[in-house]
């Protein structure tokens, strides 16, 4: 009897420690799933932003009609009330130019507020209100004109000058730093006085002044885009010039 008492004490020992260590099993694998389950979750991949344009912050405008030069200048002939509404205007606004009477809208003088600048590498002179504007059309070309045909590389350029090249009472926007040439062996002025119309570029058959330039269309039409006005479009077929003629208040956003 005592040794069937010890196996039985025995077995009943074994089943109690079978089932303790079952029990601390289940646990740990208990404790585990939480660990697992409260894991972090690997972070989503986050898109690209989107690419901001370059010319965001500049804003598209159209120049000026009563600045234009068909608006004072018709048939050959300058309309005197109109090109002095101009003239008042550009005095007032950006400064006046010795000898022209423009002292009484505007004691400062346009040529004090001169900015050096640059247009694709090529240093300019401009004046300083201008500046943003041509900037703006820089950026234009850069991101839009990408095409082989529309590929231009500018050799020469010239902005503030302190001689009028127009005659019969006519002012120029050069004086006023305003304007901006580009290239004029490659882009002449063909309805000016000689030497000019001499060009071999003039001298071709031409349906419009696009065709009487080096200069590609997508350029024209960035300057147009933030307020320039071609001289291409006038009868001069002046295509190295371009004259800012918009409100330079709004060339930025």
């Amino acid at each position: 009897m005592g040794h069937r008492r010890l196996l039985t004490l025995l077995v009943g020992l074994g089943v109690v420690a079978l089932f303790v260590l079952g029990f601390a099993g289940a646990g740990r694998a208990e404790s585990r799933a939480p660990a697992q389950a409260s894991g972090r979750p690997k972070p989503a991949k986050r898109a690209k932003p989107a690419k901001r344009s370059p010319t965001r912050r500049c804003r598209p405008q159209r120049p000026q009609r009563f600045l234009e030069r068909p608006s004072f200048v018709k048939r050959g002939r300058l309309d005197g009330k109109a090109h002095t509404r101009a003239l008042r205007y550009r005095a007032e606004k950006y400064g006046s130019v010795p000898g022209l009477g423009l002292e009484r809208y505007n004691k400062e003088r346009a040529f004090s507020h001169a900015k050096k600048t640059t247009f694709f590498g090529l240093p300019i002179l401009l004046h300083e209100d201008v500046v943003p504007a041509l900037g703006c059309v820089e950026r234009r070309i850069q991101a839009v004109c990408r095409a082989p045909r529309e590929r231009y590389t500018p050799k020469a350029i010239g902005g503030f000058r302190q001689e009028n090249t127009y005659r019969q009472g006519e002012v120029s926007n050069h004086l006023f730093g305003l304007a901006i040439d580009i290239d004029p062996d490659r882009n002449p002025c063909c309805g000016c006085v000689k030497p000019w119309p001499d060009n071999p570029i003039c001298k071709r058959e031409a349906k419009s002044a696009y065709e009487q330039t080096s200069l590609p269309r997508c350029w024209i039409d960035a300057f147009e885009r933030y307020g320039f006005y071609w001289l291409g479009h006038d009868d001069l077929k002046d295509t190295m010039h371009f004259e800012f003629l918009g409100r330079p208040e709004r060339v930025r956003r």
